[in-house]
C-alpha cells in the first residue's frame, strides 16, 4: 500500500544556512542508491522534509518548481519492490529514518477519519496494542488545530476497533498524520545509518588492502560525509590477479555506501624487492608501509584529498604500534585518519559482517603486505635508524617510484550491481 517514503535525517537539521547544500547532498546519495532499484522514484524537498515518490507508467510525478527541479530515477522495467528500496537506503549515509507514507487528499475530516481507519486496519491485522495520535498541522488553515486532531481521530479509530487502547507515553503505535498540500499518514520509522551525506565532509584517499580492516576503515571514514578515492598495492607475480579482483570486490562493497570512487592500483613489485635486497628483514615492514604512505600522498595530492585513512589499530600487529604509526605518519604531509585507531578486532570483524565484507576479506587471496613479512618483525622503530637505513636506497628509489606512479592503473567503481 506504500506507494511513498518520508526520509528523517538528524546532525542536517542543525546546519542553519548551509541547510539546503547538505539537504542537497542526501538527494545526490539517494538517487545513486536506488538508481539500481526496481521501480522508478522522485524525490522533493519541502518544508524541511524529504519524500521518495514512487511513480509508475500511469502516473504523473509531482510538479517541479525552479528551486527544486524533480528528476526521475530507478529501474523502469521492473516492478517497485518495498524491502529492495528499504535496504538501498539504509546504504545512505545521512537518513535517520525512513517512513513509509500514504497520501491522501484533503476531502474533510469525515473522509480522514476512513482513512486513518484504513491505514490502521491494513498495516496492523493485531488489534490488541496500544496506540497515540501524532498530527501536525504544517498547513494553518485547516479547520481542526493539533490537539483536536489527535482526540478525534483517537476518537474514530477506538470506535472501529475496540481491542485498541490509547498510550500516550510508550505506545505500541505512534499514527503520524500531517496536513500539507496532501495529508501525509505514517506509523512506522526504520533505522537508518545515521552519519552525514558523503560529499558534505570532503575527499580523502582510502589505502585498501585485501584484509578486514580497510574496507571498514573507509565505511567508516563516509559515515561522516567523506568521499573516497582509493589506492591498492599489487605486487605480481607475488601476488595474483585474483587478489587484485577480491580488492575491486570489497571497493564495490564500499562504494555501496560511499558512492562511486576511483580505485588506483600501484604496481608495487619491483620497490618491495629492492627494500627486501637494501634493507634490514627486521625492518622491511616499516619501511615498505612508509613508502606505500608515500606514493598514497602523491596520488592524494593529484587528486583533491585532504587526508589519507587506513585500517590501523593500535597494536593490532608489528607495523601498527604507537613507535611504527608514528614512524609511517612522519613521511607525510597530509593528514593520516584511522577510524579504526582504539577499536578491538572483534568490533571491526562485526562491522565487516554489518556491511557484507566479512566473507570477501577472508579469501584466501594475499596481498603484497603478508608476501614479504619478515619473520621477528621491529615492533618499535627508532626513526632515526630508520631513516638512515632508508639512505642506502637513494640511487634507484625515486626513480622506482616514479614508475610506479606512472603505471598505475585506474578503475571505475560504481558499487555492486
Amino acid at each position: 500500500m506504500f506507494t511513498a517514503f518520508l526520509i528523517k535525517y538528524a546532525e542536517i537539521g542543525v546546519k542553519g544556512k548551509n541547510r539546503h547544500l547538505f539537504e542537497e547532498a542526501l538527494v545526490r546519495q539517494i538517487e545513486f542508491a536506488l538508481d539500481k532499484v526496481g521501480g522508478q522514484f522522485v524525490t522533493r524537498r519541502t518544508q524541511g522534509r524529504i519524500y521518495i515518490d514512487v511513480i509508475s507508467e500511469q502516473d504523473h510525478p509531482p510538479k517541479a518548481d525552479e528551486k527544486h527541479p524533480l528528476k526521475v530515477f530507478g529501474v523502469a522495467e521492473r516492478d517497485f519492490d518495498f524491502d529492495e528500496t528499504v535496504a538501498g537506503l539504509q546504504k545512505v549515509f545521512g537518513i535517520s529514518g525512513i517512513c513509509p507514507v500514504v497520501y491522501v487528499e484533503d476531502k474533510g475530516f469525515e473522509e480522514l477519519g476512513k482513512d486513518v481507519v484504513k491505514f490502521m486496519d491494513e498495516v496492523y491485522p493485531d488489534k490488541h496494542k496500544t496506540f497515540k495520535v501524532c498530527a501536525r498541522r504544517a498547513r494553518k488553515n485547516y479547520p481542526k488545530d493539533t490537539m483536536e486532531l489527535n482526540a478525534d481521530l483517537g476518537e474514530v479509530l477506538l470506535n472501529a476497533f475496540p481491542d485498541l487502547s490509547v498510550d500516550v507515553h510508550h505506545p505500541e503505535i505512534e499514527l503520524n498524520v500531517e496536513i500539507r498540500e496532501k495529508i501525509y499518514i505514517y506509523s512506522q520509522i526504520i533505522p537508518g545509518p545515521g552519519g552525514m551525506p558523503v560529499g558534505t565532509g570532503g575527499k580523502a584517499m582510502l589505502l585498501l588492502s585485501g584484509g578486514i580492516d580497510s574496507p571498514v576503515a573507509g565505511y567508516m571514514i563516509s559515515k561522516r560525509g567523506v568521499s573516497l578515492e582509493a589506492v591498492y598495492f599489487h605486487a605480481p607475480p607475488y601476488t595474483s590477479e585474483r587478489a587484485k579482483q577480491k580488492v575491486v570486490d570489497l571497493a564495490e562493497y564500499v562504494a555501496d555506501y560511499a558512492g562511486p570512487l576511483k580505485l588506483h592500483v600501484v604496481n608495487f613489485t619491483d620497490i618491495q624487492l629492492y627494500i627486501y635486497e637494501k634493507c634490514p628483514h627486521d625492518e622491511l615492514t616499516i619501511i615498505m608501509r612508509r613508502y606505500m604512505m608515500r606514493i598514497a600522498e602523491a596520488i592524494a595530492l593529484e587528486t583533491g584529498c585532504l587526508g589519507l585513512v587506513t585500517g590501523e589499530s593500535i597494536g593490532q600487529v608489528a607495523s601498527q604500534t604507537m613507535q611504527a604509526l608514528m614512524s609511517t605518519n612522519e613521511v607525510c604531509t597530509l593528514p593520516v585518519y584511522r577510524p579504526l585507531i582504539a577499536f578491538d578486532k572483534q568490533d571491526i570483524v562485526d562491522i565487516s559482517e554489518k556491511i557484507d565484507t566479512y566473507e570477501t576479506s577472508i579469501q584466501p587471496y594475499e596481498d603484497c603486505c603478508t608476501i614479504f613479512v619478515a619473520k621477528h618483525p621491529v615492533t618499535k622503530p627508532n626513526q632515526k635508524v630508520i631513516r638512515i637505513h632508508e639512505q642506502v636506497l637513494e640511487d634507484k628509489i625515486d626513480e622506482l617510484v616514479k614508475t610506479a606512479l606512472e603505471t598505475q592503473e585506474v578503475i571505475e567503481v560504481k558499487g555492486r550491481k
